[in-house]
């Protein structure tokens, strides 16, 4: 299994808690509005990390980033493996001709 699998695993195992130990369960208990809220406040501070070029916050962003978009899947009963699928059949396609089949 992979780290991002693992944490996924310990974060559901989070749904279940009152929140008042762990950040996660804390998080989780405030509803996917708010894990979705944070997840956009992450997204941005890596966003500004990456335009200043500042290498060791970007990675530090960037984890913080995949931890909420963990937590917001989880929110909404997402699992990393249907996120996986989806990625899954799009290997091999051009990212344009993918874009352009949403339409």
């Amino acid at each position: 299994m992979s780290v991002l699998h693992d944490l996924f695993t310990t974060i559901q195992a989070r749904k279940a808690e009152n929140g008042t130990e762990s950040w996660t369960a804390k998080l989780l208990a405030q509803g996917p509005e708010k894990c979705a809220e944070k997840f956009g406040e992450e997204a941005i501070e890596a966003i500004i990390e990456a335009v200043k070029g500042d290498k060791a916050a970007l990675r530090s962003e960037a984890a913080d980033v995949l931890y909420h978009l963990l937590v917001m899947l989880a929110a909404r009963d997402v699992s990393l493996a249907e996120v996986e699928e989806v990625l899954a059949q799009r290997v091999g396609t051009s990212g344009i001709a993918e874009k352009a089949s949403r339409s």
